[in-house]
């Protein structure tokens, strides 16, 4: 009897190890809804004061910067005119580690008032392996505008 209880804590203990280890991986990491949110929040930014607002979102401020969660901008000739490091380069002609023409799929499919989502393959910030990211794709004013999220 004090065996079977044994491992039935020893099981207990482990399933809970597991899943405080997932937790703390998974908040290392932005979701859906907070990838949603932001762009919800660029759309009011830009809305407001895009200059001001495409600034904030190169540099991170605002909010605007949350783990692996930032947004980014394209202008109407199809460069960016918001990302941590690629403003001034072509968001349009952007394509995933698989050859997808992401930046061009965003451009499609970017229509104000309209949430899309574009998937491709992507490497988190700091690693080189392309792995499964979706962004939120919407349009406001001349900007299109995204915020993604990894799988």
């Amino acid at each position: 009897m004090m065996k079977k209880l044994s491992v039935i804590i020893t099981v207990a203990l482990f399933v809970l190890a597991v899943a405080v280890v997932a937790t703390a991986i998974a908040a290392d990491f932005g979701t859906a809804g907070e990838a949603k949110a932001m762009l919800e929040k660029v759309v009011a930014a830009v809305k407001a004061d895009k200059a001001k607002a495409l600034a904030m979102f190169t540099k991170g401020e605002g909010g605007f910067k949350d783990r692996d969660l930032y947004p980014g901008c394209g202008g109407p000739d199809g460069n960016f005119t918001a990302h941590p490091s690629l403003v001034g380069k072509s968001l349009k002609d952007l394509k995933d580690k698989a050859g997808k023409a992401l930046g061009a799929e965003m451009y499609k499919v970017a229509q104000a008032g309209k949430i899309s989502e574009v998937s491709y393959m992507w490497p988190r910030p700091g690693s080189t392996d392309p792995v499964q990211k979706v962004s939120f794709v919407t349009k406001v004013g001349d900007q299109v505008c995204y915020v993604g999220y990894y799988k």
